[in-house]
């Protein structure tokens, strides 16, 4: 099985012992409340799926992923995990202290071993992370709320929160011990945070015909305006594996992760984390991890020229379409036919016809998740 990212899962969770030790002494130590979507990063860390991140990026680090897409060591990380405060609150805390994070509830999540404060340039980060700092672009706009000072440091994770979507949580070691367990030798990631059509079945079955297994890992969590919502996205999986896919050969798990449009270095760190959930290869289509027109359609593909030590195999789609001569799906390098046959796989046109209440044609969606997408209310995020 493919190792991990940096040859080792991370695992930040303390024993009971220890927990019991933390949390007898947490009253004492000074506090943070950290809201959803830093939670998620807090447990990705604990669990491994961010490995070899044992914390929060120091200055250094912080800087080399900026500037390098590295580590410090020259590992090749391309999204900064950082945790901000604003500058009354880090005048407070000392280097070399601890500090406790505290979830929404008021539940002590995790203690921090506070190694570093430091200010950042947010122009620097926003053009260098999504490429723009343009106000419309969504992880531009969170990282304006950002405040001014980030902390660094290795973090002792006290338990994991409960979640909505649980029952769908597998963690990278459970993961591994699961592709062990049904003889996959070689899995191939998907990525996604849209409700399936056909074309994504197109794009993991082609990919499965080469590989042992599939592994559906749909994010969960904070995503723009006009998404599909969490549940919405597991129920039409769930219905598109259950008529179409072999038992043996596709598992579906969670991504507790908010979504950051940073498109070409996205797509390096979702490889990344399905490396540590054991995938050897991951599907990286058109636009992957993009949004509006911030980027050209194949950058996500293309960047991956510059990792050849990253580890796992990205296996690309390009263009792909239902040919209606066909009778199926195809593309550019399979298909004879004039365009005037071709239907495109437009998100934006099967968006509007299931907000009109509308079942998308069976060349696009799969009658049965369509059906599953409208027995919701609401499926979109407002």
């Amino acid at each position: 099985m493919v190792s991990p990212h940096g040859g080792k899962l991370t695992n930040c969770l303390l024993e009971e012992r220890e927990r019991q030790k933390v949390l007898n002494d947490i009253d004492r130590l000074p506090s943070l409340t950290i809201d959803a979507d830093l939670l998620s990063d807090v447990e990705n860390i604990a669990t491994g799926v961010y490995s070899p991140l044992k914390g929060f990026l120091t200055r250094s680090d912080f800087e080399s992923v900026l500037k390098q897409m590295r580590l410090g060591n020259d590992l090749a990380w391309t999204i900064p995990i950082v945790l901000d405060v604003d500058r009354e609150t880090a005048s407070r805390l000392k280097i070399g202290g601890r500090v406790a994070l505290v979830r929404e509830d008021g539940q002590p999540a995790a203690v921090l071993n506070l190694e570093d404060k430091y200010s950042y340039d947010k122009e620097e980060f926003a053009s260098r992370i999504y490429g723009t700092t343009d106000l419309k672009h969504p992880g531009v706009a969170r990282l304006s709320e950002m405040k001014e000072i980030l902390l660094g440091g290795r973090l002792e994770v006290i338990n994991l929160s409960p979640a909505p979507f649980d029952r769908y949580y597998l963690s990278p070691r459970e993961t591994r011990i699961l592709f062990r367990e049904k003889g996959w030798k070689t899995v191939v990631g998907f990525q996604t945070r849209n409700t399936p059509h056909l074309g994504h079945e197109y794009v993991q079955k082609t990919a499965l015909t080469f590989t042992d297994g599939l592994f559906i890992n749909p994010v969960i969590g904070r995503k723009k305006k006009g998404d599909f919502k969490d549940e919405v996205i597991l129920a039409a999986y769930e219905e598109l594996i259950k008529h179409y896919y072999l038992k043996d050969r596709a598992v579906m798990a969670i991504l507790k992760m908010e979504m950051r449009y940073a498109g070409p270095r996205e797509a390096i760190h979702h490889a990344i984390i399905r490396k540590n959930f054991g995938c050897t290869h991951i599907i990286i289509g058109r636009d992957h991890a993009g949004v509006g027109n911030y980027y050209p359609p194949y950058a996500a593909q293309e960047i991956f020229d510059e990792f050849s030590d990253l580890g796992i195999v990205p296996l690309f789609f390009k263009s792909f379409f239902f040919c209606r001569k066909c009778q199926s799906v195809e593309n550019e390098k399979t298909c004879p036919h004039d365009q005037s046959e071709h239907v495109e796989f437009s998100g934006t046109r099967i968006r509007e016809m299931l907000v009109k209440g509308e079942v998308p044609p069976p060349e696009l969606m799969r009658p049965e998740v369509a059906r599953v997408i409208l027995s919701f209310k609401q499926p979109f995020n407002d």
